[in-house]
């Protein structure tokens, strides 16, 4: 399946049709472009319903020949897109997946729906803008994992009540490094600052952790080093079981990472994609 997921609200269909017809290769000829049309008109309602918001959407379909399709093959769908929201929250800087030859069922794509015979993967990548992960600490889903922390690490600190840790920030730096810092109050001590340094790995292809945490006590009040040390460390401990990639499923994908790095102000996962069907089709 190959799509190009760049899409505006108002025109998605327009420039979605417009890209089938530009690639090369991926134009029918005569009668045959009926199916492509068909198929192209399909997916592209239901891309409708994959994103919030976003900046612009192209759906790519390869079938050749194309008479292929009245058994139903296809032999790749690819989408990528740019400035993508997921779930009204959570920002995309770009987004694309491929398929290797895709099965579908024809009766169902002429009613309307492309229904997958069986899933199948995709070759994947997810880029993240520095500042856009920035703005996801403020999201609702992870604010909750943020706010009246219970951990011992922390609430020793502040004498058994729960601690919230606000106005935070990442910084990416070359090989996978990262600069984390951040603030929180305790009952006698405002805005205690916490501020560390890590490397940034993926853990069982969905969980982002955050290895080799070290605090860093550069600007820190003399008077306040030992608190934000202890602070920094249970701070490390709460992030590295709330950052979870399934948050940035779509209906029907579910992305898995093999690979991270850093790319300037840049977070790039390379992984696949496993397509159980295709949105909207359940």
């Amino acid at each position: 399946m190959g799509f190009i997921f760049c899409y505006n609200i108002r025109g998605i269909r327009l420039v979605i049709t417009s890209m089938f017809g530009g690639f090369t290769g991926f134009q029918s000829k005569g009668s045959n472009d009926f199916g492509e049309r068909m198929i192209n008109s399909v997916a592209t309602q239901s891309l409708r319903h994959l994103f919030s918001r976003s900046d612009a959407v192209e759906v790519s379909v390869r079938c050749s020949p194309s008479s292929k399709l009245l058994q139903g093959t296809i032999d790749s769908f690819r989408m990528e897109g740019r400035g993508l929201v997921i779930r009204k929250e959570f920002e995309a800087a770009e987004m694309m997946f491929e398929t290797d030859t895709v099965s579908i069922d024809v009766g169902s794509a002429i009613g309307g729906k492309i229904r997958l015979r069986q899933p199948t993967q995709a070759v994947a990548q997810v880029t993240l803008n520095e500042d856009a992960i920035n703005r996801s600490f403020e999201a609702e889903l992870v604010r909750q994992h943020l706010e009246g922390v219970t951990d011992e690490a922390v609430t020793s600190l502040s004498g058994g009540d729960p601690v919230t840790f606000r106005d935070i920030n990442i910084t990416l730096l070359p090989d996978q490094g990262v600069k984390i810092t951040a603030k929180t109050d305790l009952p006698n001590h405002k805005d205690v600052p916490i501020q560390m340094s890590a490397q940034v790995t993926v853990e069982k292809r969905r969980r982002i952790i955050f290895a080799n945490a070290e605090f860093l006590p550069e600007g820190v009040p003399e008077s306040l080093t030992s608190i934000s040390e202890t602070l920094t460390k249970g701070f490390a401990e709460v992030l590295n079981r709330m950052v979870d990639l399934e948050r940035f499923n779509l209906d029907g994908v579910l992305l898995r990472v093999n690979r991270l790095e850093t790319q300037g102000k840049q977070l790039v996962f390379s992984g696949y994609a496993q397509i159980e069907h295709f949105p909207g089709t359940m």
